[in-house]
Order: structure tokens, then sequence, then C-alpha cells
């Protein structure tokens, strides 16, 4: 009589390619989220000047509201207009001591000098990301349209580029050294003064 045969055994050989196979497709098919951010390069530290005053005429307050409504200097405005209000508030001239401010209304109750002129934005802590950042992209891009502007007025290019050429590793260090005071020359005609303050809750208002 023959004897019975014991239980299969499983073939577990291909077990770890099969493993190697599953992970080969994970890492293939999977799509790894990445930070969205604000690409800005912080100013360097500087010692605090003592007795500073700000007019109260020189701060453009931007406000967001939790529900992405936004406020320009107390006034219920759309994105779309964002940009040229910052960039007339900018250059508005205030004190008339900008020779290189063409747009300049001159409102006395307005920013005195682009030097002088500071945009504060202020939002609340249930806004949403995305209208932060556009809206953020709107105040930046009112300082980058006057730079471009004066760049291509005095050196026949744009700011941008200018930028975007200086931080190339590729660029020669003399290259470098001119573009850099041109950059620099073109900064201090409109100095970056964007100010964040502290997010606040409307609920707690």
């Amino acid at each position: 009589m023959p004897r019975r045969a014991g239980a299969p055994e499983v073939n577990a050989g291909s077990m770890a390619d099969i493993a190697f196979l599953l992970l080969i497709f994970f890492l293939v098919t999977t799509t790894i989220e990445t930070d969205a951010g604000l690409d800005r390069m912080l100013p360097p530290i500087e010692p605090p000047e003592n007795d500073v005053v700000i007019k109260q005429k020189n701060i453009f307050q931007v406000n967001i509201s939790k529900s992405g409504q936004l406020l320009a200097d107390g006034n219920l405005t759309e994105l779309t207009a964002l940009r040229e209000k910052a960039m007339a508030f900018l250059e508005n001239n205030g004190d008339g001591s900008c020779n290189y401010c063409r747009e300049g209304k001159k409102d006395p109750t307005s920013s005195d000098n682009p030097t002088k002129a500071i945009i504060s934005l202020k939002n609340d802590r249930e806004t949403k990301y995305g209208t932060y950042i556009t809206v953020q992209n709107e105040l930046v891009g009112a300082y980058n349209d006057l730079r471009n502007r004066e760049a291509e007025r005095l050196f026949k290019r744009s700011f941008t580029d200018m930028e975007a050429e200086y931080i190339k590793q590729e660029t020669p260090p003399s290259v470098k050294a001119e573009l850099k005071e041109k950059i620099t020359r073109i900064q201090d005609m409109f100095p970056q003064k964007l100010s964040e303050a502290e997010t606040s809750s409307s609920s707690s208002n």
C-alpha cells in the first residue's frame, strides 16, 4: 500500500522577487507631494534704530478677511485692482522728492516717497492659504513692475532678468559684480518694505 504523501510545500522562493516588484511599482506610481510656499530671501539683520517715527500715510494697509474679502486702505478692493493700487501708493511722491516717480499723483494723504512707503499685510487665521499667496504675489508684483520699469529705463533690461542671471552659478564673477551694483541701485529706488502683521481671528473681534 503506497504511503500518503505529506502536505505540499508552498514555493516561497519567488516571494522576495514579488515584494521587490511591488516596491518598484509603488515607487513608480506614487506621487510625492512637495511643500508649496514662498521663495523669499530674508533681509540681513540690522541693528534697531531708535526713535523711528512712521507717518500713518506712509503705510498701505491690506487686510484679508476669513472669507477672502480684501480691504486696501480701508476700502473694499478686488484682487485684480490690488497691484495697481499698491503701485500708485508706492510712487505717490507726496513730498515731491522722488524724481523718478512717473505716475505719482502727489496725494498729500498718501506716501511721501517710495523709500518711506510700507505695505502692511494682515490676514485672518481662517484665510485660505491660496488667497494669502495670491495677495502676496500681487503685492510683490507691484514692486517688481516698478523695478522692471526703472531697470528698463536705466539699463535696457528688466530687473527680474538681471536677478535671474545674478543667481546663476555659471555667471562669471565680473558680470555678477556689475549686476549686483545695478540690482542694488534699483532696489534702493523701490525698497521692498512688505510687513506682515500677526494673524488675527475675526471671531475674537
